[in-house]
């Protein structure tokens, strides 16, 4: 039987996946740029600006200013009703690029001037199906990097760096291998992922995007054959530049996704970054030195009254994992080809749409989460506390100045003593040190023995 999807509660009970169902309040951006509207569409823009760049070469009477503003209001108000009208001609051609030559000669054929000049002949002119589609989703992973993606890190870098200003005095106890380590400060630690986020972001920013476009196998045969007095390769090369594209000069009928795969790559590590804040905060979450705020209705377990569990850490971490291995796949995947072309890259760029939607939901979550956190001090403070030993570190380090001996084992030893606490000062007011080196070493406490740290 055939569904119909009547609301957006009917579309998230019956979605195969929570993009569309569970999670479409947090993909919907990711439409604009990745659903088979939006490929439709950007589509239709490449044919339509190919088709106003062929003007330049005298193939037809010169097109209008009006005649031009009538083509371009094809792709500009492009309805869901004109991408059906495609899809409708899709069934009958067995071949979406075809469908959408057709639809754009139906659309020129209402302009009687255009027709005159018989301008819709033109349409799709000896350009391959990759041309088209290639610039298409360059254009579409692009503007959802810089529309989507970008603004909403920037928007969690902005929240990351407030942390660094408020706790960048909160200091607490460090983790090596799970156990007790030297103190640092709260604010230091969001720090090393708020560089390293911004060290992948600018990188990811300053991306050259390439295109394919090149003819049947990248060569220009039909365009060669047709009229070999032009010079196709500076035609091509000019007409990819209105997009703010470069065009890859050696390809066969596909692109060789390089330039995709360096993108995919940077996304990675982005989501590799964010997977390792997500474990640090549901770490920090679970040993209490946050509470989580909640909503007066909101429920932490079905069972447990008291529980309220770091969800949109644990949300995050998963998503991001889902998109990871949609990254990987892509640029494991992409740039091999049998020979000229097989259909796998076809395929497979339709899920792109996917990656960046598990990665949005991902970065949504962890923008929720990062609103719920409210710092619980009092815990960091005794963790300090209970652990005065990680000083030690500092002190065998002074002694080697003043003394000349390594005192690591003297050191050693006391800390695997009973009460080794206790036994500290005691042990500092037996050196054969100078008195004031004595209440040096003995102003250096847990909380204050941090280190160098400048914002």
């Amino acid at each position: 039987y055939k569904i119909i999807f009547l609301n957006k509660m009917e579309s998230r009970l019956t979605s195969i996946t929570p993009i569309d169902g569970r999670y479409q309040g947090e993909t919907n951006d990711i439409k604009n740029f990745h659903s088979e509207y939006s490929f439709i569409r950007y589509r239709i823009i490449v044919e339509i600006e190919y088709l106003i760049e062929l003007n330049n070469l005298e193939l037809f009477d010169d097109i209008t200013e009006d005649e031009i503003l009538f083509l371009r209001e094809i792709y500009k108000n492009f309805s869901v009703k004109d991408a059906e009208r495609v899809l409708e001609i899709e069934r009958e051609t067995k071949h979406d690029v075809k469908a959408i030559e057709y639809f754009i000669t139906e659309r020129i054929k209402r302009n009687t001037n255009l027709v005159e000049k018989n301008i819709q002949l033109f349409t799709h002119f000896c350009l391959t199906s990759q041309d088209v589609n290639s610039t298409a989703n360059v254009l579409m992973m692009r503007g959802t990097v810089q529309k989507v993606i970008l603004p909403k890190i920037n928007e969690l870098l902005k929240t990351m760096k407030q942390f660094i200003l408020d706790w960048s005095k909160v200091p607490m106890l460090s983790r090596t291998h799970g156990q007790s380590a030297s103190p640092t400060f709260l604010g230091k630690e969001f720090l090393v992922f708020y560089e390293r986020l911004v060290i992948q972001s600018r990188k990811l920013n300053d991306i050259s995007y390439t295109t394919k476009f090149g003819g049947a196998v990248g060569n220009f045969n039909a365009h060669r054959m047709a009229l070999p007095n032009v010079d196709w390769v500076e035609f091509a090369d000019n007409f990819i530049k209105k997009f703010d594209l470069t065009r890859n000069q050696y390809t066969t009928q596909i692109d060789h996704y390089d330039n995709y795969c360096e993108v995919f790559d940077i996304l990675r590590r982005i989501n590799i970054i964010f997977i390792d804040l997500c474990r640090d905060m549901w770490s920090y979450i679970s040993r209490d030195y946050f509470v989580l705020k909640m909503d007066e209705k909101q429920v932490g377990s079905s069972a447990m009254p008291q529980k309220n569990n770091p969800i949109y850490f644990e949300k995050a971490e998963a998503n991001l994992l889902v998109s990871n291995a949609l990254w990987n796949l892509f640029s494991n995947t992409l740039p091999v080809s049998r020979m000229q072309r097989d259909l796998r890259d076809s395929s497979l760029l339709r899920n792109v749409g996917s990656a960046f939607s598990y990665m949005m939901i991902s970065l949504n979550s962890i923008s929720l989460g990062f609103s719920k956190l409210s710092l619980n001090e009092k815990v960091l403070n005794e963790e300090l506390d209970d652990n005065s030993l990680v000083i030690l570190e500092g002190i065998v380090a002074r002694l080697k100045l003043l003394t000349g001996e390594n005192k690591y084992e003297v050191f050693k030893m006391l800390a695997r003593e009973n009460n080794a606490k206790e036994k500290l000062e005691r042990v500092l007011n037996n050196l054969d040190i100078d008195e004031e080196e004595k209440k040096y070493l003995k102003t250096c406490k847990p909380n204050n023995y941090t280190g160098i740290y400048k914002l």
